[in-house]
């Protein structure tokens, strides 16, 4: 076996192929696909990458982006899960796949949402994109802006479903980025892990909902992703697992077939688990919280505590030496509020600097007042 792998190994530096091999011997990681990309979505280390940067079409997983405008709306209060959106007859006529949505006809904010998620459906894409924006072209300006602000710079939208149109583009490592910022948003695996529901239409009828993303049902830790096809894009993926305290994000783009593109991004997940770890090296919740002085307070200090913890993101076979070093504010008066930041944690990976997060105040420290000044006098004598 180890001579088999040591024959796959050198044929591959000859004629260029690209592949990855893991640490269990004879696994070799080559997802059929033109574009695919893995990584880990804490730190944004890369484990796979394969024609991350090429411009493809990336059909359905347009809607990531959509999905990503549409969760900030609800965090923001721009958009309710329990209003009324009226959908135009624009929407309920888009083709593809579709919940058929009935036009002048009102649906719940968060059914539209569950729509677009669980069954990819581009009515309820359109629906959304026209409440938010007022129309898809002005949605589309939008998630333009976004990607630019994000850094996306193989990325243009021209429309918000992913139907084919030859001036919209997008790259798997883009994809990867969008997939990791959508899922930073907790309301959205209120509805990544449906399987099956159905919609009800204002007139009693029922359209059953699947998830397109099979891997939410079949693939142990996998908890979101959007799925897309069309005849130019090809079968893409990009879903994300968690497995403990390890996320990771795969993307794969223009693939033959469905089944193969669940299998290699499987076979993805599986390369990530079995070959990387997560190790804490700064636990916020664990950390002995330092003591630090406050002149003019209620009180003569405040604790403080690191705002976020830092993982490490390593193979197993790796041994890195970590370092934190602490730095406070010199001076500290009151009044001090939970939350304020008052240091910050420098953390060092083999002397080279990994992360740096701020340190904050535990709790409120109120400022001093006369009457708590001849209250302590008092007590004094």
């Amino acid at each position: 076996m180890k001579k088999i792998v040591l024959f796959l190994i050198i044929i591959g530096v000859i004629f260029g192929v690209k592949a990855t091999f893991d640490v269990k011997v004879g696994m070799c990681l080559e997802p059929q696909a033109k574009s695919a990309y893995l990584m880990d979505d804490d730190t944004g280390t890369v484990v796979y990458a394969l024609n991350e940067n090429k411009r493809l079409p990336i059909a359905s997983m347009t809607k990531i982006m959509l999905l990503d405008l549409v969760f900030e709306s609800v965090e923001s209060g721009k958009l309710s899960l329990d209003e009324d959106i009226t959908v135009s007859k624009t929407a309920s006529g888009m083709g593809g796949s579709q919940v058929f949505l009935q036009a002048d006809k009102s649906y719940k904010a968060n059914e539209l949402i569950k729509s677009v998620i669980v069954a990819s459906a581009n009515d309820a894409s359109v629906a959304l994109s026209e409440r938010l924006y007022g129309s898809e072209s002005a949605c589309v300006d939008v998630m333009n802006e976004k990607a630019k602000e994000w850094g996306l710079e193989n990325t243009l939208f021209s429309n918000c479903t992913g139907l084919p149109k030859p001036t919209q583009y997008s790259c798997a490592k883009d994809v990867a980025k969008m997939l990791s910022e959508l899922i930073s948003h907790e309301g959205y695996f209120t509805y990544s892990n449906i399987w099956l529901d159905e919609l009800t239409h204002p007139d009693g009828q029922k359209t059953t909902l699947t998830n397109t993303n099979k891997l939410a049902k079949f693939y142990s830790g996998c908890d979101g992703g959007k799925t897309g096809y069309t005849a130019d894009a090809g079968f893409c993926l990009a879903a994300t697992a968690k497995r403990g305290s390890m996320r990771v994000v795969g993307v794969y783009i223009g693939g033959n077939n469905s089944k193969q593109r669940f299998s290699d991004v499987s076979e993805m997940f599986d390369y990530a688990f079995d070959n990387y770890q997560k190790k804490i090296v700064l636990d916020k919740d664990r950390q002995p919280k330092e003591k630090i002085k406050v002149s003019c307070g209620k009180v003569d200090h405040v604790f403080i505590e690191p705002k976020e913890s830092v993982f490490a993101f390593l193979k197993k076979t790796e041994t890195s030496d970590f370092k934190v070093d602490f730095e406070y504010c010199d001076k500290l008066s009151a009044p001090v509020t939970k939350g304020d930041v008052i240091g910050k944690a420098t953390v060092y990976k083999d002397g080279v600097e990994y992360k740096t997060v701020e340190l904050v105040a535990s709790d409120t420290v109120e400022k001093r007042t006369y009457g708590d000044v001849i209250v302590k006098i008092g007590g004094s004598w």
